[in-house]
C-alpha cells in the first residue's frame, strides 16, 4: 500500500499505530520529465522522503511526501471518487480504541457489531488521521474468521496485523 502524506505522518503512524520504519529514502527529483513519465506527477516534483513501515504481521506501508508546487493538501471522504480508507484489523477492538481517544485521535462514534448474515461477528470502528484520512479498526470473532471468503486470516493463524 502507498499513501501520500505529509512529513507528520511517520511519527502518527509509529507513535500511535506502532508501525516500524524498515528504511527511508531520499530526496528524489528530476531534471527532465521522469517524475512524470514514471509516477504521473508534476515533472518538477520533488519526494522529499519515501519511507517504507510495517505494521505488525500485516502489509507494508510505503509513504511519500512529495513537495510539489500548488499540492492539493484536500483528502477526498470516502464518498467521493477516489475516496479510501486503510483498515487494521486488531484482536481488542476496545483496547485498540481506548488507545487511540488516550493520543488525541478523533474516533467516529462507538464500534459497530453486526449480528447477522455473512458479516455476524465483525466489529469495526473508524477514525480519522491528524491529516484527515480515514481509517478503520476491524475486529472479526473467530466465528467470523472460519469463513470461506478468509481462509488463512491471521486470527486462524494466531497473528494480529497490529
Amino acid at each position: 500500500m502507498v499513501i501520500t502524506v505529509p512529513g507528520s505522518a511517520t511519527r502518527f503512524f509509529v507513535d500511535v499505530i506502532g508501525c516500524k520504519v524498515t528504511f527511508e529514502v531520499g530526496p528524489f527529483a528530476s531534471d527532465d520529465d521522469w517524475m512524470q513519465q514514471h509516477l504521473g506527477v508534476d515533472p518538477r516534483s520533488k519526494i522529499n522522503k519515501l519511507r517504507m513501515l510495517k505494521c505488525a504481521n500485516g502489509p507494508s506501508i510505503e509513504l511519500f511526501e512529495y513537495d510539489i508546487k500548488d499540492q492539493n493538501e484536500a483528502v477526498p471522504k470516502n464518498s467521493d471518487v477516489g475516496g479510501h480508507h486503510v483498515g487494521f484489523y486488531v484482536t481488542d477492538l476496545d483496547a485498540a480504541v481506548a488507545h487511540l481517544r488516550r493520543n488525541g485521535v478523533n474516533v467516529l462514534g462507538q464500534p459497530t457489531s453486526m449480528n447477522e448474515g455473512p458479516s455476524a461477528g465483525l466489529r469495526w470502528v473508524y477514525f480519522v488521521s491528524p491529516w484527515g484520512m480515514t481509517m478503520v479498526l476491524v475486529f472479526l470473532s473467530q466465528r467470523q474468521g472460519i469463513r470461506g471468503w478468509d481462509q488463512g486470516h491471521p486470527l486462524e493463524t494466531g497473528r494480529d496485523l497490529i
